[in-house]
């Protein structure tokens, strides 16, 4: 584990922090597909992403729910960081957007390290800043974009994650993740591929001129 630490971290924290870090922490490899964390359960420990990427959604009463950014190789969740330093509930959803290694960190050392390690507090608050900025845009795609112009960022937001131009998804999930309906991503993604743009196979989307 120290070697993934350091080949992600060491950029960002120091050595004894790195050390301390390994000496708490456990590796868990979670598969496509697997829920992280549930809407509404306490959180135990703080996720660091070695590889892969992470979705978080919020879900509501009615259980629908709507994707508010992805989590990749170096981040962690400002929410996590919020309910681990606060005691909350998860106001959250965390889904492996593909197979991923993350490294837990438990609760108790997040205040400890805040007050101890500039570098550690520092992560934190950049974590806040860069999470927030994303809710903010996910707010603004809500608000002022059309859902043609949501789906197409959403498209370019996964292929940007996976590296592939190939992304295996089924029309309903991309209508979960936004919030939509089938009928109308169905109809959206048909008309995208009339124009050129994406390739349409059988639970996949082909990336051909976004």
């Amino acid at each position: 584990m120290i070697e993934d630490l350091k080949k992600n971290y060491n950029h960002l924290f120091e050595n004894a922090l790195l050390e301390e870090i390994h000496g708490v922490s456990i590796v868990k490899e979670i598969p496509e597909g697997m829920e992280l964390i549930r809407s509404g359960s306490y959180i135990k420990a703080m996720p660091l992403i070695i590889h892969g990427a992470i979705k978080i959604l919020r879900e509501d009463t009615e259980g629908d729910e709507l994707l508010l950014y992805f989590l990749e190789k170096g981040d962690t969740c400002a929410m996590t960081l919020s309910c681990c330093i606060g005691h909350h509930k998860s106001e959250v959803k965390a889904i492996a957007e593909m197979d991923s290694k993350l490294i837990m960190i438990p609760v108790e050392k997040m205040e400890e390290w805040t007050t101890k390690y500039k570098s550690w507090r520092n992560f934190v608050f950049e974590s806040y800043h860069k999470r927030l900025m994303e809710a903010i845009e996910t707010i603004d795609s809500i608000a002022f974009l059309k859902m043609d112009d949501r789906l197409l960022k959403y498209l370019n937001d996964k292929t940007k994650i996976s590296g592939l131009k190939i992304i295996n998804t089924t029309h309903q999930q991309i209508a979960y993740d936004l919030h939509s309906s089938r009928v109308v991503i169905s109809r959206l993604l048909k008309k995208m591929e009339n124009k050129g743009l994406i390739k349409l196979n059988r639970n996949s989307i082909e990336i051909v001129n976004i």
